[in-house]
């Protein structure tokens, strides 16, 4: 073969090799899902020709009854797909509120991502596609162009629990730079989350670097721990490996977690600039988390001056005979009566711990204990969750 035959065979076996890797790249479809429309209607599609029955599932939808570990809960819907002669299916929405949503394809009743949208998130042990509709609220979970704040996985030692743990945690704009020291929000996940669900499903940078950018938030240290005590990292961060993410593991609330938080306090005092005193810092949670908000500002009765519980679980279990749950009445007052600026409660009109929360209100009335009161559409959701933190956080340090 001469030298000219053989560089033009070696660039038509690179030329194929690139096609090849390119279409392995993009699942061999030349295709647009979803497409976001001026109108706010979303169009998905999918190329399955031997498919017999498509549809997409997602939080878009209207809702529907679906049994979980907890009981009935509000699900995502699901819509049928039109196959085209090509074998394309697809499904126009209708025009969608501006948010964050998730979504599934389900192929002859296998349910699986869209191989056209790279763009996934956990939660718990199930990832979905997201997409974005714009121009209202769901423009503060967009990356926008304005000053950016930093995210970093640290890990810090934690005696209580004897073991080093993975923590995640959002300084704001300039921090590397200023010698001013902030104020401090611990923002805990819920249940089968882990330091990985307030940075991800929540969007808390996004929030954070928007609300700031606007100036309706001050500049604040974003603390998001492990509430799942058995765990030094998130599944496939930490020493256990790859393994299937559960929905509740075991101590998440039996008070362990509660007992040794001061670890996670005294890491992020000694570690960085911070204003070290009840006046500026916060706690707040979602579910499991509002839970842990709840107990642990009550356990450290003046400690915080910010108290938020979205969606809280509210009494501790019968099988949690920890210390932390000892006199709740008393340490309960005890936070009244030490003072505070804000104890802020959120929760949704169809949430199953709507009847609990109401519950825990009226002891708070009968004390005379003070809370501000937010109640919203929906139930047990992350959109209730991440509209709870842009209203929170503006309320906070001023």
């Amino acid at each position: 073969m001469n030298k000219r035959l053989f560089l033009s065979v070696f660039f038509l076996c690179g030329l194929i090799l690139s096609s090849n890797a390119q279409e392995a790249l993009f699942g061999g479809q030349n295709i647009t899902s979803p497409e976001v429309h001026e109108d706010g209607s979303v169009t998905f599609r999918l190329f399955a020709p031997e498919a017999d029955v498509v549809q997409v599932t997602g939080d878009f939808l209207p809702s529907v009854k679906i049994e979980t570990q907890m009981g009935p809960m509000d699900g995502p819907g699901k819509a049928d797909l039109t196959k085209d002669d090509k074998g394309v299916w697809s499904f126009k929405s209708e025009p969608l509120p501006s948010e964050l949503y998730g979504y599934s394809f389900i192929i002859d009743g296998f349910k699986t991502t869209d191989p056209n949208n790279p763009f996934l998130i956990r939660d718990v042990a199930s990832v979905t596609n997201i997409f974005i509709v714009g121009n209202g609220q769901a423009d503060l979970y967009r990356t926008q162009d304005v000053p950016h704040g930093t995210v970093t996985r640290r890990w810090y030692d934690s005696p209580g629990l004897g073991m080093d743990r993975r923590i995640t945690i959002y300084t704001p704009p300039g921090y590397e730079t200023s010698k001013d020291d902030y104020p401090v929000l611990y923002l805990l996940h819920g249940a089968g989350g882990d330091e990985e669900a307030w940075i991800s499903l929540g969007r808390t940078a996004q929030i954070l670097d928007n609300l700031i950018a606007e100036k309706k938030v001050k500049p604040m240290i974003v603390v998001m721990p492990n509430g799942n005590v058995i765990q030094d990292a998130a599944p496939g961060e930490g020493n256990k490996g790859y393994y299937k993410p559960q929905f509740m593991v075991p101590k998440t609330m039996d008070g362990t977690y509660e007992g040794a938080f001061e670890d996670i306090i005294k890491f992020v005092e000694s570690n960085y600039q911070v204003k070290a005193n009840k006046e500026n810092r916060a706690i707040a949670g979602l579910s499991m988390g509002g839970y842990h908000s709840l107990h642990i500002s009550r356990y450290y009765p003046n400690t915080f001056d910010y108290v938020g519980l979205f969606s809280a679980a509210i009494m501790a279990r019968e099988d949690a005979t920890g210390k932390v749950y000892s006199d709740f009445d008393q340490t309960l007052k005890t936070q009244m009566d030490n003072g505070y600026k804000l104890y802020w409660i959120a929760i949704g009109k169809t949430d199953f711990l709507y009847d609990a929360n109401k519950e825990y209100r009226s002891k708070l009335d009968s004390m005379g204990m003070e809370y501000n009161y937010v109640e919203s559409e929906g139930g047990h959701i992350w959109r209730n969750w991440r509209v709870y933190l842009t209203q929170f956080t503006p309320m906070l340090f001023q």
